[in-house]
């Protein structure tokens, strides 16, 4: 037995002098020797460049149909120039303020409810101590985030359909008059922000139950020993652990404030209901597809406007968290 503790001990301080000896030899080994070395990680990375080129970088090219009077048989470059008319004509626009209002207020409104529910919901699932439950509960709700939002809409026509819907059904129960919810504008901001938060709510809790999950434990047992309850644990251990997480992601939520996928929004909304419905990347889809005479280059410069107005965001949600919390994504 001795021996073999001996030979384990030995092999241990082996293995730490070879790591110790390697640690040496990198930081000795210039930037090129060491891709060199590692290059079989390198060519896996190929495949992965290839595709960020030609999906992101690539389309960039485009950008300058903003710019142009752009005529498909001409192509971008024949394509007459005229400079900013097109953003011109959009701030001229008696929709303009519209779809950016709209877009506006429903991030906010999703940033103030969505936001934090996911992070409670998260808090939440690292209380449950049944290993089974916690797995069921999981489960079940990461699945919306699956599902198709054509399959999700539906539902949401059919719960809230004047006719046959459930939540009517329940109304007419009761003596209360039936609602045609969809075609009501003051309703559809609720409307979306609720199936957003149904469908993204499991899934986005995936992150901050990870960063719970990388909080040391002795933390808890050090903050038990000095008596702190399962309250003071979760404000002085729980919260400070998952506070760069919930600032790198409201960074990135507040990035997307001028954003708004167009999917969801298409499918539910009607020309009744414009006025609280039609945001920037629908009106852009409207004008630039679905029009009689397809306005691509007014598209293309309201799609940038949206675009620039969102860095521009990002970088300064990123400098005031950096000021304030030290923790930015850059």
């Amino acid at each position: 037995m001795k021996g073999t503790k001996k030979n384990g001990s030995t092999a241990q301080s082996a293995g730490n002098r070879n790591s110790i000896n390697y640690i040496r030899i990198t930081k000795r080994m210039g930037a090129t020797a060491q891709i060199v070395r590692d290059r079989q990680l390198y060519y896996m990375l190929i495949p992965f460049f290839i595709w960020y080129i030609l999906m992101y970088y690539m389309p960039m090219y485009g950008i300058q149909i903003a710019f142009k009077d752009y005529k498909p048989l001409k192509g971008i470059t024949a394509s007459e120039w005229v400079g900013i008319k097109h953003f011109i004509n959009f701030f001229q626009s008696p929709y303009c303020w519209r779809v950016i209002r709209n877009t506006i207020l429903i991030n906010i409104f999703s940033i103030i409810t969505v936001f934090p529910l996911t992070i409670i919901f998260a808090l939440l699932l690292n209380e449950l101590r049944s290993k089974r439950f916690k797995t069921i509960v999981q489960t079940a709700s990461y699945l919306p985030h699956f599902i198709s939002t054509v399959i999700v809409v539906g539902l949401v026509i059919s719960i809230l359909s004047p006719t046959a819907g459930i939540i009517n059904m329940v109304r007419d129960i009761f003596g209360a008059e039936r609602i045609y919810f969809l075609a009501k504008p003051e309703y559809f901001r609720t409307i979306y922000i609720t199936m957003g938060g149904w469908q993204g709510i499991g899934f986005g809790a995936i992150i901050y139950t990870s960063a719970l999950c990388s909080i040391d434990g002795y933390l808890y047992e050090a903050a038990r020993i000095d008596g702190a309850g399962r309250f003071k644990q979760f404000l002085h251990v729980t919260i400070p652990g998952i506070m760069p997480t919930i600032a790198i992601m409201l960074i990135m939520r507040i990035g997307n404030l001028m954003s708004l996928g167009m999917e969801s929004i298409i499918l539910l909304y009607q020309p009744i209901t414009y006025e609280t419905a039609d945001v920037i990347s629908s009106y852009v889809y409207r004008v630039g597809l679905e029009s009689a005479t397809p306005q691509y280059s007014f598209a293309a410069a309201v799609g940038l406007f949206e675009g620039v107005v969102s860095l521009v965001l990002v970088l300064l949600a990123n400098k005031f968290s950096k000021a304030v919390t030290e923790t930015s994504l850059f």
